[in-house]
C-alpha cells in the first residue's frame, strides 16, 4: 500500500458514457505529465491544486452509491502519473465494483501491473507516435505510449483507442499514420473524436473528420470504427 493517497481533482457521480456497459462514477486524478494544446481539463495538469478532494471521502461517497453504480472510472489528468493508483484501484475492486481506466499510456510499467485489475481501458493516442511533441509538448511520450498500447493489446483486457482530432496539428496524413500503426499492433476498435474549443463547442470550419472518403478509408482498417462528435 502506498503512503500517499490518490490526488483527486474532481468526481462525476454518475456517467453512462465513460465505461461501456456500466453506470459509473468517474474519479478525475490530479496531475498530467503532458500538455496537449487542446486540453479540456487544464486545471488537472498540475500535480497539485488549491482545491482537491480527499480520497477517503471520495471512497465513502462511492461506497454509498453501490447499487446505483456498478463501476468506477479513473480518468484525468493522467491516472498513471500516480503510483497511488494501484491501491486506489484495489480498494474500489474490494467494494465489488468494476474498474475502468482512461489513459494516454505515460507509464508502461505501471499500466502492465494494473491491467489484471482492470475491466476496460480507454486509451488516448495523441498523434503519430514519432510526432508526439507537436500535440503534447513532450517528445518521449510517444515511445511510452506506443509501448503501453502494445502491452494493452496483448493483455486481453477490453479496450478502445481514441484520437482527438485537433485541427491545428492532425491532418489526413497524421490520421493515416496513426491508423497504420494501430493496425500493425492489432487494434480492433478505433474512435476519432471531434475536438472542442476552450469554450467547449465544436471546432469551427471543416476538419479531417468531414472528409468522408478519408473516414471510409480509415474505417476499413478496423473491425469497429466510430467518429464521435463533440457534445453541444
Amino acid at each position: 500500500m502506498t503512503n500517499r493517497p490518490l490526488r483527486v481533482g474532481g468526481v462525476e457521480p454518475f456517467s453512462t458514457v465513460d465505461f461501456p456497459g456500466h453506470l459509473a462514477a468517474v474519479v478525475f486524478c490530479q496531475g498530467c505529465p503532458l500538455a496537449c494544446g487542446y486540453c479540456h481539463n487544464p486545471d488537472l495538469i498540475p500535480a497539485t491544486a488549491e482545491r482537491m478532494l480527499d480520497f477517503e471521502a471520495v471512497l465513502s461517497a462511492i461506497a454509498a452509491r453501490r447499487g446505483f453504480i456498478d463501476g468506477v472510472v479513473f480518468s484525468g489528468g493522467e491516472p498513471l502519473a500516480q503510483a497511488a493508483l494501484t491501491d486506489a484501484v484495489d480498494r474500489v475492486r474490494a467494494m465489488g465494483l468494476a474498474v475502468a481506466l482512461h489513459t494516454a499510456g505515460t507509464a508502461p510499467g505501471l499500466l502492465q501491473a494494473l491491467l489484471p485489475r482492470l475491466d476496460w481501458v480507454g486509451f488516448d493516442v495523441k498523434a503519430p507516435f514519432a510526432d508526439y511533441a507537436s500535440v503534447t509538448g513532450v517528445a518521449p511520450a510517444g515511445a511510452k505510449a506506443l509501448r503501453s498500447l502494445e502491452i494493452l493489446a496483448a493483455s486481453g483486457v477490453p479496450y478502445e483507442v481514441r484520437t482527438t482530432v485537433w485541427p491545428e496539428r492532425l491532418d489526413a496524413a497524421a490520421l493515416r499514420s496513426i491508423a497504420f500503426a494501430l493496425d500493425q499492433i492489432g487494434v480492433s476498435r478505433f474512435v476519432l473524436q471531434e475536438c472542442r474549443t476552450p469554450d467547449r463547442v465544436a471546432w469551427p470550419g471543416k476538419t479531417a473528420l468531414d472528409d468522408t472518403a478519408l473516414m471510409a478509408e480509415l474505417g476499413a482498417k478496423f473491425q469497429d470504427f466510430e467518429v464521435r462528435r463533440a457534445q453541444h
